[in-house]
């Protein structure tokens, strides 16, 4: 089967491709990633090594322009189209709106028409839980939680969803949608709460935290993330929305501590910051439907999960150098 993964030299794009790989083998993966700022080649390096053409073709392009790329697929037939393809950092958004409105909506609707002309068997639109907007102390998200984003990212991640949705209904077109929680592990970008903790305490400078750093958010290791999508783009209902998350709540001050205490650093490097825009107090996700219908959950605790992450970091000090300097 051909699978089209879009944003595959991203975090969670190129962490799904190697989990394809590694648990399928009748796939050959399309990676069509524009190669923004937070996508990075080098996090395909062993991917290309081990799944030489045509088991992994990689197209350098912009998916806005998606309809032009099929005569150089190399392929007649796109059997799955996987969207990772988003702008996603939440400051950025707050800066310039535009770009995001861009990639994540208009991008978004230019796949979905590229996949009824091309017969896909199923569009997977990959959300964020941050499309609920905020929650107070207690609570979780569920799919049926009314839709209230916060900022121009999310704002533009519903769009997406909503438009990915309409074309289900409208044309009939095989679509679902997954809304996952905080991902952290292997090849996440600098600018991220985790890598960017972990980078800035291993150079002894000073790691800065939003307000009081009491805002709360539900943690996933990526390889999680990526073994429900697998799950939902080959066992999910069509037209249905899966959220994806774990048991793990943790606040930012705790996580900045957890990495601190593992490297054997001061907490005197915390330095609290003006709260950002927007800033959502706290996110939790309710799993308990990809759970009953698609046998799903989470493998990675926490504890452990944050261990081996920070210890990546660590010992890919290659990976990540280029892209502080």
């Amino acid at each position: 089967m051909n699978i089209l993964v879009t944003g595959g030299l991203g975090f969670i794009g190129s962490n799904f491709i190697r989990y394809m790989f590694k648990n399928y083998n009748d796939v050959n993966i399309i990676n069509v990633d524009k190669n923004g700022y937070a996508s990075n080649t080098d996090n395909v390096n062993d991917i290309i090594k081990k799944y030489p053409y045509p088991k992994y073709t990689e197209i350098i392009n912009d998916i806005n322009k998606i309809c032009k790329l099929k005569p150089i697929m190399y392929t007649d037939t796109i059997d799955y189209i996987v969207n990772f393809a988003a702008e996603s950092h939440v400051d950025n958004s707050i800066k310039n709106p535009s770009i995001f409105v861009e990639s994540n909506v208009l991008g978004t609707q230019k796949l979905l028409d590229f996949a009824r002309a091309y017969n896909v068997k199923r569009f997977l639109q990959i959300s964020t839980d941050e499309v609920y907007g905020s929650l107070g102390e207690t609570g979780s998200f569920t799919e049926e939680s009314p839709l209230k984003p916060s900022s121009p990212y999310s704002a533009s991640k519903t769009s997406a969803d909503l438009i990915a949705l309409s074309y289900f209904h409208t044309f009939g077109l095989d679509v679902c949608i997954t809304r996952c929680s905080n991902n952290y592990g292997p090849y996440q970008f600098p600018e991220k709460l985790i890598p960017l903790m972990i980078l800035n305490a291993l150079h002894d400078k000073p790691l800065p935290v939003y307000g009081t750093g009491n805002n709360v958010r539900n943690w996933i290791h990526v390889e999680d993330h990526c073994s429900a999508v697998a799950k939902v783009l080959f066992e999910g209902k069509a037209g249905e929305i899966y959220n994806i998350g774990s048991n793990d709540e943790k606040r930012n001050i705790d996580i900045i501590e957890i990495i601190l205490n593992q490297l054997k650093k001061p907490k005197s490097l915390i330095k609290y910051v003006e709260d950002r825009k927007g800033h959502d107090w706290r996110y939790s996700i309710n799993f308990t439907k990809i759970n009953n219908t698609l046998n799903w959950s989470p493998e990675h605790t926490f504890e452990s999960g944050i261990k081996e992450t920070i210890d990546w970091y660590v010992n890919n000090k290659q990976w990540w150098e280029k892209l502080i300097k």
